[in-house]
C-alpha cells in the first residue's frame, strides 16, 4: 500500500490481519483520500468515513507505523505512543526526522491518499 502526502509517495509494508484485508479490498476499487490533523504532536489522525474490522491489542507504536483506531481513523505516526490499536503496517524508507518533517505538528491538517499503486 502507498500513502501519499504533499506529492510524497510513501511505501507501507502491510501487516497480515482482517483489517488489512478489508482495506485492500476497498483499495482494489478506489483510492481513499481523507484529511488528517495533528494529535498530541506525535501523529496525524484522519477519519476514513467508513468502518473497518478491528484487531486491537495493546501495542507500542513508533515513527512510521500506520494504525487503525476505533475502526474508522487512520493514524500516521511520527512519534511514539501505546494504546489498544490495530496495526495496518509500517512506512519504509523514511527516517524519523524525515517523517517528522513531513507529518509534524507544524503542518496542521494534511490531505492523505491511500492507494495500491
Amino acid at each position: 500500500m502507498y500513502v501519499t502526502i504533499y506529492n510524497h509517495k510513501l511505501k507501507v509494508v502491510l501487516d497480515c490481519n482482517s483489517s488489512v484485508s478489508a482495506i485492500i479490498e476497498i483499495l482494489k476499487q478506489r483510492d481513499i483520500t481523507f484529511i488528517a490533523d495533528d494529535y498530541g504532536q506525535f501523529e496525524k489522525v484522519g477519519d476514513l468515513g467508513f468502518t473497518l474490522p478491528t484487531n486491537d491489542h495493546l501495542i507500542e507504536v513508533s515513527p512510521g507505523d500506520v494504525i487503525l483506531y476505533q475502526g474508522h481513523n487512520i493514524c500516521l505516526y511520527y512519534g511514539t505512543n501505546s494504546w489498544n490499536f490495530t496495526k495496518l503496517g509500517k512506512i519504509e524508507g523514511y527516517s524519523i526526522s524525515e517523517l517528522k518533517k513531513l507529518l509534524g505538528a507544524d503542518h496542521g491538517k494534511v490531505e492523505v491518499t491511500l492507494s495500491l499503486n
